[in-house]
């Protein structure tokens, strides 16, 4: 094909998908099965990165996110983004039609789902989408333009070029999807998400879209903020005009001129919220007549013309039959209650975290207990308390290890019981997403499913082995074809020279995270210099205590260790700190970072330090050469003025690393 004909088969490339988006978002219908759009996406993705003279902006393939600038610009609401009024009982909701008859006649409602995320505003400018922000308090909120973009439901292009339009909108994440990352938080031992609302804000406002884009966030579309170039009076009218356009609108949407058949829906979607694939926290009710709005009006915090009702939470009781210990990454002992199966929110459930001796302790909670259970934002089960104790002592958790049989310890400063043994199986898997996360040595598409193939198929043993790994070994592999077999392969390679930080960091030593890595390998330089490093050695680094020196010693102490650090150096992993300071402009300096920023998050603050040959510490001590402060500083601003310690605002800092 020529040039000519090849930018027209981009462009019906993306037509045919933005078509399918629309059908499987908009629509829930889809036309073309996973496997035959993924098809269609790749092959768009091939042709764009061969012919970069025809990429655009709003190509379906820019969706995977691009780097932003690492703060977020304040957006002013011209059209108040508000909240409701919050009712919990059905009195309550007679109450307010009787309010709303008052003052107008004959009023139609509009019952509506309550989605628990977060509230969004996108702007549209002739047909295109030109920002995405976040409520904030409902006048301003964050432009969070290049993470709404990595949103499959919402559509870059609408299919009607209105001068200008703005909607409001409700950003989720599907239960699905939460409860996947949760199992790859609690996989990593990281603390998860509570509930998914915690776990979409957290998501729409990461500083990488990459990072939204693989979190699986969708969007209903559920009202009109302004609108150029239509006439419509009318909630239900409006609905339907964005469905229109192509935006994918909040479902079930019915409408009822009395109360009675309101509060029946309102109940009828509490009794049926576990079908929907999303978490949802009440109903709404709203006037349908955009002109009886206006009559209606708002008082100071709330329109009149609407309201919120509030499901309670679904508590049931069951009797614990068994509490399990599970290991995780670093040895962490953690129990498990396994009980009587019971249903709720939909879902029947049978297990859920006792997280640790103290939890268990606190609620006295012993094998044979009546307890009561609930789900946490719908969706994680938890022990809420005991409801008939037997009368035993509360459980304790062993001191052997479950998998390994090995005896296991409780440090002073910890809440866990661990199994040292670093040949422990259990903690195999669950070292191996550590060493190739995003944070350690950053393999890109070498996830938990394929580390758990290549484990079971006995392809890898140890880290080290990763950097054995053949493409024909991966290619044979149910997951992957030649290509992602390839990728995959430079993605391994590639990660050889991550840095002596990210090295150590990847090792997962207790206690040891990337920033103490960091310091580790700039004070010692090679990797031998830090196996070799004596507690006393170590802990005179500024900011390491002596549990992180004891941590460190005691690792590089066993034979394991250095045998894994053997076969890394082995595979050509580098081992040597190399320093990635811009300038040295900040060398031998030290910057402690208190209060809130308002221009930068603390990480962005410390990697510009760090990018200028400066270190960042948590303490203010006489070593210190300079505090950042913003606003409400706390107890280090005042240490920092009694030793002298030069202060910094954020207009000082900005004029020192331009």
């Amino acid at each position: 094909m020529d040039l000519a004909q090849i930018e027209k088969h981009i462009l019906s490339l993306r037509k045919t998908i933005e078509h399918h988006n629309y059908c499987y978002h908009v629509l829930d219908n889809p036309e073309v099965e996973d496997f035959e759009y993924d098809r269609l996406m790749h092959e768009l993705i091939d042709l764009e990165a061969q012919y970069p003279q025809f990429s655009d902006p709003n190509s379906p393939t820019m969706r995977v996110g691009a780097p932003v600038s690492g703060k977020f610009e304040p957006v002013h609401h011209e059209v108040q983004m508000g909240s409701l009024q919050d009712v919990f009982d059905v009195e309550d909701l007679r109450a307010f039609d009787k309010r709303v008859r008052e003052r107008i006649e004959n009023p139609v409602y509009v019952v509506e789902p309550k989605i628990d995320g977060l509230s969004v505003s996108l702007e549209y400018r002739d047909g295109v989408l030109v920002r995405g922000s976040t409520r904030g308090d409902g006048i301003t909120g964050e432009d969070v333009t290049a993470n709404i973009r990595t949103i499959q439901a919402v559509p870059l292009k609408l299919t009607r070029a209105l001068p200008f339009l703005e909607v409001r909108g409700e950003v989720y994440m599907p239960k699905e999807s939460f409860e996947e990352l949760v199992r790859m938080q609690e996989l990593n031992e990281e603390t998860p998400f509570k509930n998914p609302r915690n776990a979409a804000a957290g998501s729409l406002r990461q500083k990488d879209p990459k990072i939204t884009a693989s979190r699986r966030l969708d969007l209903f579309v559920f009202n009109i903020q302004q609108v150029q170039g239509e006439e419509i009076t009318t909630h239900q009218q409006s609905l339907e005009f964005l469905k229109e356009c192509g935006l994918r609108i909040i479902p079930s949407h019915e409408a009822y001129d009395n109360i009675e058949d309101c509060i029946e829906e309102i109940l009828r979607i509490g009794n049926s919220r576990e079908s929907f694939a999303f978490d949802i926290d009440g109903a709404v009710i709203k006037v349908n007549d955009f002109a009886q709005r206006e009559i209606l009006g708002a008082t100071s915090k709330y329109p009149r013309w609407a309201v919120a009702y509030k499901y309670p939470p679904e508590e049931k009781e069951t009797v614990l039959l068994d509490i399990q210990v599970q290991v995780g990454r670093t040895g962490a002992l953690t129990p498990t209650a396994v009980f009587a199966p019971i249903t709720l929110a939909g879902t029947t459930v049978s297990r859920a975290v006792l997280h640790n001796q103290e939890f268990i302790n606190e609620k006295n909670v012993s094998i044979g207990d009546t307890i009561v259970v609930r789900k946490a934002g719908d969706i994680i089960p938890e022990v809420v308390r005991v409801a008939k104790h037997v009368g035993q002592a509360p459980f304790q958790i062993p001191d052997i290890c479950p998998s390994c049989g090995q005896r296991c310890v409780r440090p002073e400063d910890e809440a866990v019981m661990r199994c040292i043994n670093m040949d422990c199986p259990a903690q195999l898997l669950r070292h191996l997403i550590h060493f190739t996360s995003r944070d350690a040595m950053d393999i890109e598409g070498l996830g938990p499913a394929i580390l758990e193939l290549l484990l079971n198929e006995g392809l890898i043993h140890t880290a080290a082995d990763i950097y054995s790994l053949q493409k024909e070994d991966l290619a044979k592999l149910e997951r992957l074809g030649e290509k992602s077999a390839q990728n995959l392969i430079n993605a391994i390679q590639n990660s050889k020279n991550a840095g002596l930080g990210r090295v150590i960091y990847a090792l997962g030593i207790r206690n040891i995270g990337q920033k103490s890595a960091q310091e580790l390998a700039r004070h010692f330089g090679d990797i031998d210099a830090v196996m070799n490093a004596s507690a006393e050695e170590i802990v005179a680094i500024e900011g390491f205590g002596e549990i992180l020196a004891q941590s460190v010693a005691e690792y590089f102490a066993t034979g394991r260790a250095r045998q894994t650090i053997e076969a890394l150096k082995q595979a050509g992993v580098s081992m040597v700190y190399q320093n990635t300071a811009v300038d040295t402009r900040f060398l031998g300096q030290t910057f402690v970072l208190t209060g809130t920023l308002e221009r930068f998050t603390r990480e962005e603050a410390s990697r510009i330090i760090e990018n200028f040959g400066g270190k960042t510490s948590s303490s203010v001590s006489k070593k210190t050469t300079y505090v950042l402060a913003g606003e409400a500083p706390g107890s280090k601003l005042a240490k920092a003025q009694s030793l002298g310690v030069t202060i910094l605002d954020e207009n000082t800092f900005e004029q020192m690393i331009q």
